[in-house]
C-alpha cells in the first residue's frame, strides 16, 4: 500500500526521490515553487525543460533535479482558474505525474498544490481534486513502485486545508 502524508515544509527540502513542479505548458521556471526549484536546483533544470517544451495542460515530463536533494523533478502542467475542464486537466496533471514516477520506478514523490499559485485555482477545490486523484491511484495500484506520496504545502493555511480534506477522503 502507498502511504500518503500531508506535510508543512518547503518542497525543495524534502528527501523524496522526486518532486512535482506545478508547471506552465512552456515549462518556464518563473516564480513560486518553480522559481525555488530553479534557484536551488540550478539552470540545468531549465535547460532540460527547454528541450521538452511545450507540453499540453494535464501532461507531465521528468528532468534531473540538478543540485536539489531529489533525483528528479516531474513538471506537471496545471490548468488556470476558470479554464474549461479544469478539474479533468488537474486530475490528469496528478495522474500523469504518478505514471511517470511509476515508469521510472520512483519509490517516493512530493507534490505541491498544483495550479493554486499564480494560476489561481481555488485551494479547497484543488485539494479535493489532487487528493482524490492520489487516493484513487493508490487504491487501484497495489503493486506500485511508489511507497510514499507526500503533498507538501509551504504555508500553514494551505496545509490545514489539505490536512482536513485528506482526513475526509481517506475515511
Amino acid at each position: 500500500m502507498i502511504n500518503v502524508s500531508i506535510i508543512h515544509d518547503d518542497i525543495t527540502n524534502r528527501e523524496t526521490e522526486a518532486i512535482v513542479n506545478p508547471a506552465n505548458k512552456n515549462l518556464i521556471l518563473g516564480g513560486g515553487v518553480a522559481g525555488a526549484i530553479k534557484n536551488k536546483g540550478g539552470n540545468i533544470i531549465q535547460q532540460r525543460c527547454n528541450e521538452l517544451s511545450p507540453i499540453k495542460i494535464g501532461q507531465a515530463v521528468i528532468t534531473p533535479a540538478g543540485n536539489l536533494p531529489q533525483k528528479f523533478v516531474i513538471h506537471a502542467a496545471g490548468p488556470r482558474a476558470g479554464e474549461e475542464n479544469r478539474e479533468v486537466l488537474l486530475r490528469n496533471s496528478v495522474l500523469n505525474s504518478l505514471k511517470i514516477a511509476e515508469k521510472n520506478k520512483i519509490k517516493s514523490i512530493s507534490f505541491s498544490a498544483i495550479s493554486t499559485g499564480i494560476f489561481g485555482y481555488p485551494m479547497k477545490e484543488a485539494a479535493n481534486v489532487i487528493l482524490g486523484s492520489i487516493n484513487n491511484y493508490r487504491t487501484k495500484n497495489k503493486k506500485s513502485s511508489l511507497k510514499l506520496i507526500e503533498v507538501v504545502l509551504y504555508d500553514k493555511n494551505s496545509y490545514n486545508i489539505f490536512k482536513k480534506i485528506w482526513k475526509d477522503i481517506k475515511n
